[in-house]
């Protein structure tokens, strides 16, 4: 097969899992949300009517009007611009913890699975470190790196990785033992082509699928860190930010704190059940045609 046709075959499997996704109601209408929330954080700077950081402070605590669409907050500021701005850095921390999980999980699943000299020590790394919550573990690692957004990245990204190990490892034992696999071996094929040629890229439906629940738990934890106050700096919008900031006046302006949850919610709710629909369609046991 030359390697136009290869090309073309993956295109159109591309499309196919594409055109299957989005005939599904439930993930077509998560992808449809999920695209709104990343293209207006992606034109925010264009998009928005106000800096996040303009005060004003004799607008301070004005409800939802057209001026200012989900009103202000304690200090003036337009909440609409906030949230789109506050946008770009949860969505910025969820991708990047999901790559440095995607790096450090596939590494070490793939190291686990297939050397099994390697396996017992490297399972037994990834118990102890789920056997912490999630939470308090990426407390405990921010308070001792300290607080900004690239610390955050990395003690999310150091408490999600056991759970990509988990399910990589999982799926590389099954793989190993398959007879092409095999049949690499007796030809002699140098490891790391067998790692990669044969491994890794029939990796990719559980990498996949992992990566859009991670997203998720990522998104909800930056939130969770910052709202407690050990996650971004202040100065910088999140929307667990906002939420944290606007809990004193809950009474008097519970939208300050309704809209930046209600974000959250959104997101986090798309990226599950985006993940939930490629699971169905790349897992053959629960796919309706099995």
């Amino acid at each position: 097969m030359s390697m136009s046709s290869i090309a073309v075959a993956r295109h159109s499997r591309h499309d196919s899992l594409m055109w299957q996704l989005m005939s599904r109601p439930t993930t077509a209408i998560a992808l449809i949300l999920l695209a709104v929330i990343v293209v207006s954080a992606v034109l925010a700077p264009w998009v928005a009517p106000f800096s996040p950081s303009q005060l004003a402070i004799m607008q301070r605590l004005k409800s939802p009007e057209a001026t200012h669409l989900f009103g202000t907050d304690e200090l003036g500021r337009d909440i609409f611009s906030r949230m789109l701005f506050a946008g770009q850095t949860s969505l910025s921390v969820g991708i990047s913890v999901v790559v440095f999980t995607s790096v450090t999980g596939v590494l070490l699943g793939l190291l686990a699975g297939y050397f099994r000299a390697l396996d017992a020590p490297i399972s037994r790394l990834i118990d102890a470190m789920m056997a912490f919550p999630d939470i308090l573990l990426a407390i405990a690692l921010v308070a001792a790196l300290g607080p900004s957004a690239t610390n955050v990245v990395i003690a999310l990204g150091i408490v999600y990785t056991p759970r990509m190990a988990r399910v990589i490892r999982a799926s590389t034992l099954v793989i190993r033992e398959l007879p092409y696999v095999e049949a690499a071996k007796a030809l002699a094929v140098p490891t790391p082509v067998i790692l990669y040629r044969h491994i890794l890229r029939n990796l990719t439906s559980p990498l996949l699928v992992q990566c859009t629940f991670i997203f998720a738990n990522a998104i909800l934890a930056e939130a969770g860190l910052s709202f407690l106050g050990v996650g971004i700096s202040p100065d910088i919008p999140t929307w667990g930010t906002m939420i944290s900031q606007g809990r004193q006046y809950i009474d008097q302006a519970g939208w300050i704190m309704l809209f930046p949850g209600v974000a959250i919610v959104i997101t986090v709710l798309s990226l599950q059940l985006l993940g939930d629909g490629l699971r169905d369609l790349l897992d053959p046991r629960l796919s309706k045609g099995a």
